[in-house]
């Protein structure tokens, strides 16, 4: 499947890789199909920040990154009737994202950790969920990532 895209122009994404959020992202219902858009030189496991990019609407991607890369323990709680509409769900088929908000000034870096998008990757049926437990909207993540990278070096 082709894509044309603002910000990575035309892109070609295999069908196997399309993932459908049924209910789209919150505030954004309509959107429903998308494609994770990832440096593949590093991989997805080490790939900071990524894109979901919508193939509904090309001008649309989200920044997003995998939570456990400033905060190991997260491990957000959802109803499961939420989540039935992804299949059978374990540890080694559900992929968590979250969103990335970058303001003018960088060091105001925050993720989302209330509201997950979890992603079945047998099927590639996700949604984006409210966490049951009171983790940050804005979670500030510049000096975690920072101190990741001096230590790294």
């Amino acid at each position: 499947m082709k894509a044309t895209t603002r910000f990575f122009g035309d892109i070609d994404i295999a069908d196997d890789k399309v993932i459908t959020l049924e209910k789209g992202m919150i505030g954004f219902p309509d959107l429903r199909n998308f494609a994770l858009i990832f440096d593949e030189e590093k991989g997805l496991d080490k790939s900071k920040i990524m894109w979901l990019q919508s193939i509904d609407d090309g001008d649309i991607a989200f920044p997003v990154m995998m939570p456990n890369l400033v905060k190991e323990d997260y491990n957000p709680v959802v109803n499961s009737e939420i989540l039935s509409p992804l299949g059978e769900l374990g540890d080694e088929n559900t992929f968590i994202l979250v969103t990335v908000t970058v303001p003018n000034n960088p060091k105001d870096f925050t993720v989302n950790l209330k509201a997950p998008i979890v992603i079945n990757t047998d099927n590639n049926k996700g949604i984006q969920v409210i966490a049951e437990e009171d983790y940050p909207v804005k979670y500030k993540v510049y000096d975690l990532l920072h101190k990741e990278e001096k230590a790294g070096a």
